[in-house]
């Protein structure tokens, strides 16, 4: 004979457990794990706890920050963030330009092999790699700001050039698996392709493809990259501040989110007045549209390239950049490289983004460091990122 009370039991722990099944398939399914289904262990926990670590701030980014700063190069164990506060920066950032060439050097002169130690002992330390790629243009042999119409038609499945491309992958990929922990793991990678796509500046900009084509790259670039075996990689979509006024702006190219793991911009401040103004009116606004974005999506965003060439404002990390960002979420904030004087450049002139012990900024500097929504890599160490 049935027991009527042991019936309700049965149904109600039924019930509860599928309850718990759906909640944990809308988990599963909630854009909380990296676009790469074979995503390696460490490159799926440090998605995750990304996620849980912008709720405490955001990270602060330096790119080259361990190569050199201004008037020094390859000291061990050197920053100039470091220089000034005692602390390393939580995000590093690094380029592959002219690995598809197989060069010895990126095209900021960093040798491959102490890039690829440097990246080493970020993730042993628990900070976080970011890497772009300013790629050579593959149609007409010049370098990434050879915009010409036609390039990216050209490396897409069936073109002139995509046998080249995909050459060009493969010594990508083989320097990104190359890259391990002291623990024999691979480092993953925030990978930021094709960036700054909405300015008209490189050959995958905008102004030389369709969003049809622009999203068809992107496909073929992180699949390809699926298929060579790298699994290390959280998928960055990045635009410039140029060209996006709106959400609809922003999304224009954006490729779906399978294909992408976090949104972001750059951005620079191109002088005093009424340029300060609108490069704080314009991070205002774009750090709405991702944080929107990012939560529409249930992605990640960050201001992947910012900052004041030469840092002149004594108090422009508090007052202009931190003032801009305000209590917004986002993941991380990078600012670009401390080059020094710079002979190349038009007209010559002092090339850097961060302070150093001595510049106008520093001691404004300290006073973002010990903001409590900015983290650096003594902050990160602590959250175990890799776990």
């Amino acid at each position: 004979m049935q027991n009527p009370v042991r019936n309700i039991f049965i149904l109600l722990a039924a019930f509860l457990l599928l309850i718990s099944c759906k909640g944990t398939s809308q988990t599963v399914t909630s854009g909380t794990l990296p676009v790469d289904k074979n995503a390696t262990k460490e490159t799926i926990a440090l998605y995750k706890n990304l996620f849980r670590l912008k709720e405490k701030g955001y990270m602060f980014g330096h790119q080259d920050a361990l190569a050199y700063g201004v008037e020094w190069k390859y000291e061990a164990g050197r920053s100039d963030i470091k220089d000034v506060t005692g602390d390393y920066p939580a995000v590093y950032g690094w380029d592959l330009g002219r690995i598809e060439n197989r060069e010895d050097k990126d095209l900021d002169g960093v040798p491959f092999a102490k890039m690829r130690e440097f990246m080493k002992q970020v993730y042993d330390r628990g900070g976080v790699n970011t890497v772009s790629w300013h790629v050579n243009n593959p149609l007409s042999g010049k370098d990434a700001w050879d915009n010409a119409p036609g390039t990216v038609v050209s490396v897409l499945p069936g073109g002139s050039q995509h046998e080249k491309y995909k050459g060009w992958m493969d010594n990508a990929a083989e320097f990104l698996l190359s890259l391990k922990g002291s623990d024999g793991k691979p480092i993953p990678i925030l990978y930021r392709p094709y960036h700054e796509f909405t300015g008209d500046w490189f050959w995958w900009c905008k102004n030389t493809t369709t969003p049809e084509q622009f999203k068809e790259l992107w496909k073929f670039t992180v699949t390809y990259f699926q298929s060579k075996g790298v699994h290390n990689l959280i998928y960055v979509y990045n635009t410039s501040n140029e060209n996006v006024t709106t959400k609809a702006d922003f999304m224009g190219y954006y490729p779906g989110d399978e294909w992408v793991d976090v949104v972001s911009f750059d951005i620079y401040q191109g002088g005093d007045g009424a340029k300060r103004d609108k490069f704080i009116t314009d991070i205002k606004k774009l750090v709405s549209i991702i944080t929107d974005v990012a939560k529409e999506h249930n992605k990640l965003s960050a201001i992947a390239e910012t900052g004041y060439e030469a840092v002149p404002d004594a108090k422009w990390w508090t007052g202009t950049l931190a003032e801009a960002i305000g209590k917004q979420q986002i993941s991380y904030v990078l600012v670009w490289r401390n080059h020094g004087w710079n002979e190349w450049m038009k007209p010559p002139r002092m090339h850097y983004y961060a302070p150093y012990k001595g510049q106008v900024s520093e001691k404004d500097f300290t006073d973002f460091y010990k903001k409590d929504n900015t983290l650096f890599q003594s902050d990160v160490t602590k959250e175990k990122l890799y776990r």
